[in-house]
């Protein structure tokens, strides 16, 4: 990383993943002596979370609710944050502004603003459904659009994703692909006989619902933690045939996980899949969605179901209850390939990133632009 000293303004939400690959950056950039105001919206954080970021040394937390984009009506709450954001930006003085949600990109920063896209509603629907995103989604692509466009970089966690947004928003002018990465905690030697899986309950992206559907044919129990509140509509997901743990607090969910010998998620869409690494560091067996990220990412690590084949499931599923050695095979795969993704990697690529943006603006030929016009970059 470069020896200088930035000081960044980033954005999260405080309600799904976007929240944990904040932590791990803003800790890895903090350590290096960066200064970090995190802006998080969505709803309040919660006291965990709280604590969370007041453990990290040099990093400021502000955080009002404001809707995100992908909620139902958000423009007036995304108007407000906007003038918010940018009153912060005004008081922070930050070199760049990292924004990972796909709104605020077409803000007049003074400084370079880069936006990662953690998803995407409309390649998320496609995914889901089979088909481009209804029009009543015209709104939300137009502001999205706007937002990548603008930008003066856009990373994505994985090719898949990064493919995903030009099919879905046209070409970029400066692209890159950035691996996520997650502390591994220490995990216990010995696993115990059931089927772990975590995530969204609303969301169908997660395809948790053709696991609960085959549960009952499994020799072994299924634990899936996750919150089955939408928090756009407030409608709930329910799930029969499998013990429904809620939504647990991190340290929970990866305890399970501690003692979980498979773990099962076979997604339609997952731009990268956080719970799967946490899961792989675990030293869970993988048993995931038959999907190009997923693919990209884990490799012969993991084994692959097609996520409309619950008979598929069903066999997979207890061919590796059934053998152990296979199963501990798999599970050293997983760890070993989760070793690729670490926050101290991932925060390295990023703070090069910034680097380059603001060596780029300061070039002479650039100094009178607002905008960095870079060809695209790629790993």
């Amino acid at each position: 990383m470069a020896a200088e000293r930035l000081r960044v303004m980033m954005t999260a939400d405080t309600i799904g993943g976007v929240w944990t690959f904040a932590m791990e950056l803003c800790e890895q950039l903090c350590a290096h002596g960066d200064r970090v105001l995190l802006a998080a919206t969505g709803r309040e954080p919660d006291a965990a979370q709280r604590a969370q970021a007041a453990s990290i040394a040099g990093l400021t937390l502000r955080a009002l609710p404001y809707k995100l984009v992908w909620m139902p009506d958000p423009w007036r709450d995304l108007h407000a944050a906007g003038s918010w954001l940018r009153a912060l930006a005004r008081e922070f003085r930050p070199d760049v502004v990292h924004l990972n949600d796909l709104s605020q990109g077409d803000v007049a920063w003074h400084c370079p603003a880069v936006v990662t896209a953690h998803s995407c509603v409309c390649s998320w629907w496609r995914a889901v459904h089979g088909e481009p995103a209804p029009t009543s989604w015209d709104r939300y692509r137009q502001h999205v659009v706007a937002t990548l466009h603008v930008a003066d970089h856009v990373v994505a966690p994985s090719h898949a994703m990064s493919d995903a947004l030009v099919r879905e928003h046209g070409p970029l002018a400066s692209t890159q692909v950035i691996h996520n990465g997650r502390t591994a905690c220490a995990g216990q030697a010995s696993k115990e006989p059931f089927v772990f899986a975590a995530g969204r309950l609303w969301d169908e992206a997660k395809n948790l619902q053709t696991l609960a559907t085959i549960a009952p044919d499994l020799p072994w129990p299924v634990c899936i933690a996750g919150d089955a509140r939408h928090p756009g509509d407030g409608s709930d997901a329910t799930f029969g045939n499998v013990h429904a743990l809620g939504s647990l607090e991190e340290g929970a969910v990866r305890a399970y996980m501690d003692r979980a010998a498979i773990y099962a998620l076979p997604a339609r869409y997952e731009p990268f899949g956080l719970s799967v690494l946490e899961a792989a560091q675990a030293g869970c067996a993988l048993v995931l969605g038959d999907i190009p990220s997923l693919r990209e990412l884990w490799g012969d690590a993991a084994w692959f179901v097609a996520p409309g084949d619950a008979d598929g499931l069903r066999d997979v599923l207890p061919r590796l209850i059934g053998d152990e050695p296979l199963r501990r095979a798999l599970s050293r795969q997983a760890r070993r390939r989760a070793e690729r993704y670490t926050p101290r990697a991932m925060a390295r690529r990023y703070r090069e990133a910034y680097v380059d943006l603001l060596e780029r603006r300061s070039a002479p030929e650039n100094r009178s632009h607002a905008v960095v016009a870079s060809a695209g970059v790629h790993p």
